[in-house]
């Protein structure tokens, strides 16, 4: 395999992977949003817009993760454990939020996983200027969720 087929071979899984990641939490809650007789927030987007968004900021955090296992940075193995580290909090977001149907303990966890997304773009920029920037619709859209979970458990509590 010459670098070429190494470098695209390297983009695929880690797209494949994130979009994986998502897929499966999808999967996971398919039918299972908390209670479709809760109100919704001010702004909150039509149903159809959540995969559509989710399945670009996936790939975004792919083509990164991938960028950043390709360079040669010193501070590539951190990087990439803060990426896979908040890929799992992520997920078990979607879980608690959609599953379990706890919007308090939901919002406390994305803020976390907010802190933890900012952490990562922040060391995937000091490897590949690129890669950090490719993170900021991900912490734009983190943040907005984390206004939709707030707003959703303070108009239904």
């Amino acid at each position: 395999m010459n670098q070429k087929q190494k470098t695209a071979a390297a983009y695929a899984v880690s797209i494949l992977l994130a979009l994986a990641v998502g897929g499966i939490a999808a999967l996971i809650n398919a039918g299972k949003f908390i209670n479709p007789e809760l109100a919704e927030p001010p702004l909150a987007p039509p149903a159809w817009l959540f995969p559509v968004v989710w399945t670009i900021l996936y790939t975004l955090m792919g083509v990164s993760a991938a960028q950043i296992w390709l360079s040669d940075c010193p501070g590539k193995s951190d990087a990439l454990f803060l990426y896979g580290t908040q890929l799992v909090v992520n997920f078990l977001w979607t879980i608690f939020y959609f599953s379990f149907g706890a919007l308090l303990l939901s919002f406390f966890w994305l803020v976390f996983l907010l802190a933890l997304a900012a952490l990562m773009a922040v060391r995937f920029a000091r490897c590949v200027p690129a890669a950090g920037k490719l993170q900021i619709p991900y912490l734009v859209w983190l943040s907005f969720a984390a206004y939709l979970n707030f707003a959703t458990w303070l108009i239904n509590r």
